[in-house]
């Protein structure tokens, strides 16, 4: 069930140094807290013992942090470079990813198969009714909310707790986008728009949509593919980075429901954990936000603001999720791109939809307004660069509570880049991902073990899996020594305190019986 995919690697092309440089300074010299334009050069560089490739390479040592892949041809097998050897290079390597769709001999490959497409996303509530149980599935996921081992039994009680007690706020968010997410809608419209693009290449394809805490969810979706005998079937997260708490998630509980089910364990599969290198997909997402800029009066002053879901700090620097460094990389092929257009507005990146008393990424979206506002930026331009689709995020989170709060800071004017749903670029991309992989689905590669050592490596449920949590860091104390005052460390410790309260309420409500949570009807009266 071994699997690798193919890509040719080309470097985005840039400006000079010189002018660079210069744009560099005109961008940047009123935003000192902005994102500067990496100056590229191309270089040949080797890696991976004797093989080669072609890659952009960041011209800022302080970005050393970035977990980069490094993809090569060799005899039709794909090779990833470890973190380790990446380390040792001493420069994070960008690498644009494009098509070679074209180049692959489709017909031969899915002769006399069933192909199948499984779209992976979050879900979401279409009804006011479904807003509670949608966030109880949500806060359930221990991969969302991350429990010691001997307190595990508790994660139920503490999800109904949270969903619960969250359930009142979130029904207005909800209420005021119509009543419910649009998430199904669109990833459906996505869905059929995919399965026409592969038609339209030869390959007919059928779709399927796998919600990970909401109708249709990914076991619905499963029997589906089983009703219909597909024998070959690609994984697709709809999430464009990989992380511990969206892709991750999903393809944990697609290992549990393979590993229960003989056909599934002989269906033939693939997965594409990430995607955000992609020429499609980077071109796509520069089409809309230039569309975006040149509808300000003066777009050199538009600072374009990248928003991404946050997730807790301690996934990445304690867990080892790729997320940050993965993000980072996709917003610098993104500006590098509008940079070929001549488009050399300033950019930061920052980090919404943060709960509870731990410390999520930073920069924090909201704070970032506010400090913008301050430094005297009038015109601000929204990115959602996590998300594919509309949802309660970008519709009320970004759309009303951050615009809000913009112009309340400062800003004159204000403007949001939609998200990609069915953008033809977008889907046509994708498509292409989807028949490259497919000459790689169920088969084996050659030293697969030694060769493929990335974080997030291409293969099966299993392997991807195996290969993360084989990488992952057992969780540290997080810090070795006490420290006062308002620190991270601090931060840290308050938000551990809080939740080791709830746990010791909820051992009480449990054991007892008794306490406001069976008065408020969350757990059952004992009699």
């Amino acid at each position: 069930m071994n699997s690798g995919l193919m890509y040719s690697v080309s470097s985005p092309s840039s400006a000079s140094t010189s002018t660079a440089t210069a744009a560099l300074t005109h961008r940047n010299s009123r935003f000192p807290m902005l994102l500067p334009r990496p100056i590229s050069s191309s270089l040949r560089l080797q890696c991976c013992s004797a093989f080669h490739v072609d890659a952009s390479l960041n011209s800022y040592p302080s970005k050393t942090h970035a977990v980069s892949k490094c993809s090569l041809r060799l005899s039709g097998e794909q090779y990833l470079c470890s973190q380790q050897q990446h380390d040792k290079c001493a420069w994070p390597l960008r690498a644009l990813v494009t098509s070679t769709a074209q180049d692959i001999p489709i017909t031969s490959l899915i002769a006399n198969e069933k192909v199948g497409v499984l779209l992976l996303n979050l879900g979401g509530p279409e009804t006011l009714d479904d807003v509670q149980p949608f966030l109880f599935n949500l806060f359930a996921d221990p991969d969302i909310i991350r429990l010691p081992r001997s307190f595990r039994f508790l994660q139920k009680p503490l999800a109904q707790f949270i969903s619960v007690v969250r359930a009142p706020k979130s029904k207005e968010g909800y209420a005021s986008i119509g009543g419910g997410s649009p998430l199904r809608q669109i990833t459906d419209a996505q869905a059929e728009a995919l399965k026409k693009s592969l038609w339209e290449k030869n390959v007919p394809a059928k779709v399927y949509v796998g919600m990970r805490y909401w109708h249709p969810f990914t076991e619905e979706a499963i029997e589906q593919i089983k009703r219909d005998g597909i024998t070959k079937l690609v994984v697709l997260p709809l999430y464009p980075q990989f992380s511990i708490s969206t892709s991750g998630s999903s393809l944990r509980l697609l290992e549990s429901i393979f590993r229960e089910d003989e056909y599934l364990v002989n269906m033939q599969h693939t997965v594409i954990p990430s995607w955000y290198q992609r020429e499609g997909y980077i071109t796509a997402m520069a089409n809309l936000i230039e569309k975006e800029v040149l509808k300000f009066e003066n777009p050199d002053k538009v600072v374009i603001f990248f928003s991404a879901h946050g997730v807790p700090i301690a996934y990445v620097e304690e867990a080892g999720d790729p997320y940050k460094a993965e993000m980072e990389e996709c917003v610098d092929l993104i500006m590098d791109e509008l940079e070929k257009r001549q488009i050399t507005s300033p950019y930061t990146l920052a980090y919404q939809s943060r709960v509870g008393p731990v410390e999520w990424l930073k920069p924090y979206t909201d704070e970032t307004i506010i400090d913008l506002g301050r430094k005297g930026v009038k015109s601000l331009l929204a990115v959602p660069i996590s998300f594919v689709s509309e949802h309660i995020e970008t519709l009320e989170e970004i759309d009303v509570e951050y615009k809000e709060l913009a112009l309340e800071s400062g800003i004159e004017k204000w403007g949001r880049v939609p998200a990609l749903g069915c953008e033809p670029t977008f889907i046509s991309d994708l498509a292409d991902a989807v028949i490259e992989s497919l000459p790689y689905v169920g088969a084996m590669a050659v030293s697969n073990l030694e060769a493929r050592q990335s974080l997030v490596p291409l293969g099966s449920v299993e392997e991807l899996l195996a290969a993360y949590d084989s990488k992952r860091r057992e969780l540290p104390p997080p810090v070795t020594v006490w420290e006062w005052g308002w620190t991270k460390s601090a931060e840290t410790w308050n938000g551990r305190a809080a939740m080791l309260a709830v746990l010791v309420l909820l051992v009480l409500e449990v054991t007892t019986g008794q306490g406001f949570l069976h008065q408020w009807g969350i757990l059952p009266l004992v009699r």
